[in-house]
């Protein structure tokens, strides 16, 4: 199962929503049909920026602030820091002057996407149609749920209760249609409604802050003294269409059922996982590389009908009396082979010594990445053999063998100083990737405007020179330079440097400086091009 998310799936009943509400069809007998279908449960969470930062439920007076404009404001408080007096809207400053033990945490909401997707994973227990309304809200279909969970109130319960248990504080609302929903959930009003034709009445008492209108639209229509939905639905249509917009229009449309609400549901990420129970104990290796071999051919079946791809997978060997004996292959690129990783796998059982007999086998994919499709070359000439291998796959040969510690690849740091300038990763971190275009177009490398040796000496070597011209087996030419590099004045490890590339007698190309930090101009070789 992959870690990407599956296509996404609209509902079917639903028809393309209508760009202005003049197109929507008079007779609306169908689209009612379709609607009145359909179930919505509303999950509603108002603190989740403050959960999400939060997930020990610490008793500790705690706030959640965010930028405005340069100004640092909160957001959120937790109920001990809003008996101290504080509010959303208040400057950091002011809040701390007012409680000095306040904790203030920086709004994260990447933290509070993952919180939300992992609630939407553990909600699809309950139905396959969810959806994600950013940044605090999740939409669950649950007509074709009710008699499996034995009706509303007690499908209700149980998404309430479940919420609780996460930790997550969350409004529950249910109606025949999302946006109804919606905004039943964030008005904290517990409604439980099912039939269309009693959504109206509870629908026009909302005021007017659950539809997440923006602040000059509910500023100006107060200012007419229009604070609830009933109101606005009172106003003339088209008056209020050509003041207001005509999406605003097409909302209450569609939260009364007058007008159809597509979706788009979210599917968490699958991952593959398949257990195979031993008949008997084995110790014998080729026997169980043939079980293996089965579990492999099962995640490339798997992997394929997804059009997926995995670069880790694990293998798990469970004994009788001895903890369970892990396995983790990893491939520089992405695939779905099953020979492939039978070839890694063999090759760690060489070195490899289980503890006792096997009982059971457990092949655990990794994360998946979607595939990249691409056309060979067809062979005309049959003498012409296509080529086997590459770098990578002795790469891989390598780490299986002797383990990734023990091959490592080389990233770049933003770093000036050439010493301080990489690092080493792990090698399913080197896969070759291309510099995104801004066009969005195909990834293509860009040209190289800087001379990098690829081998740079542990230590500068001092070079020797005549008349302040460096010497290396020889006069030095210089090709190249001087790039200035002066970096790191902040630390004790700052340099100043005029780098050159120079070329020598026998045509080896070096990267040398000069060190601007001292007085006589000695000349140093730093690396060497291959």
């Amino acid at each position: 199962m992959s870690s990407s998310d599956k296509p996404s799936a609209v509902l079917q009943a639903a028809t393309p929503t209508p760009p202005e509400i003049k197109h929507v069809p008079s007779s609306r007998k169908p689209v009612r049909a379709a609607i009145k279908a359909r179930l919505w449960l509303c999950i509603y969470l108002p603190v989740l920026p403050l959960e999400a930062l939060d997930r020990q439920k610490r008793t500790t007076a705690r706030a959640v602030f965010e930028d405005e404009q340069g100004i640092r404001r909160v957001m959120l408080a937790n109920e001990k820091a809003a008996a101290a007096g504080i509010r959303p809207g208040l400057s950091v400053n002011a809040a701390l002057s007012l409680l000095p033990a306040l904790q203030l945490e920086m709004r994260d909401l990447e933290q509070e996407e993952r919180t939300l997707k992992r609630l939407a994973s553990w909600a699809e227990q309950f139905t396959s149609f969810v959806c994600i309304e950013a940044p605090t809200t999740l939409l669950l279909e649950i007509a074709g749920s009710l008699r499996l969970f034995e009706g509303m109130v007690t499908l209700r319960r149980r998404i309430a209760r479940g919420c609780e248990e996460k930790g997550l504080t969350a409004q529950l609302a249910i109606a025949p249609t999302p946006l109804a929903a919606r905004w039943f959930a964030k008005a904290d009003r517990e409604a439980c409604i099912d039939d269309m034709a009693l959504l109206n009445r509870p629908l026009s008492v909302l005021p007017l802050h659950c539809l997440d209108w923006p602040d000059s639209v509910t500023e100006s229509l107060g200012g007419m003294g229009i604070t609830c939905v009933g109101d606005c639905l009172r106003l003339p249509r088209a008056g209020f269409a050509r003041r207001f917009g005509a999406a605003r229009l097409l909302q209450l449309d569609r939260a009364l059922g007058r007008a159809p609400d597509p979706r788009v549901s979210y599917r968490s990420a699958e991952q593959f996982c398949a257990l195979h129970d031993l008949d008997e104990e084995l110790d014998d290796r080729e026997l169980l590389l043939q079980v293996c071999r089965q579990l492999l051919l099962k995640l490339e079946r798997f992997l394929l009908t997804r059009q997926m791809q995995v670069q880790r997978v694990q293998f798990s060997f469970f004994h009788l009396r001895s903890a369970a004996t892990h396995r983790v292959l990893c491939s520089v690129q992405a695939g779905r082979n099953a020979e492939h990783w039978f070839e890694l796998l063999d090759i760690q059982l060489d070195r490899m010594t289980l503890p006792e007999a096997v009982i059971s086998i457990r092949l655990r994919g990794g994360p998946g990445q979607l595939s990249s499709m691409a056309t060979d070359n067809l062979l005309f000439d049959p003498s012409i053999k296509p080529r086997e291998g590459s770098i990578a796959c002795l790469v891989e040969r390598l780490n299986a063998r002797m383990g990734e510690a023990c091959v490592r690849g080389v990233a770049t740091v933003a770093e000036h100083r050439p010493q301080y300038a990489w690092r080493p990763v792990s090698v399913s971190d080197t896969a070759p990737r291309g510099t995104v275009r801004p066009d969005g177009g195909n990834e293509q490398p860009l040209p190289l405007k800087l001379w990098r040796p690829l081998w740079l000496l542990q230590e500068p070597e001092r070079l020797a020179s005549d008349d302040a011209r460096p010497l290396y087996q020889g006069p030095l030419t210089l090709l190249d330079g001087p790039e200035r590099l002066e970096s790191g004045w902040w630390d004790d490890d700052g340099i100043a440097r005029d780098y050159f590339v120079a070329l020598t007698v026998n045509g080896v190309h070096l990267w040398i400086y000069q060190d601007r930090n001292k007085q006589a101009a000695f000349w140093y070789l730093h690396g060497i091009f291959g």
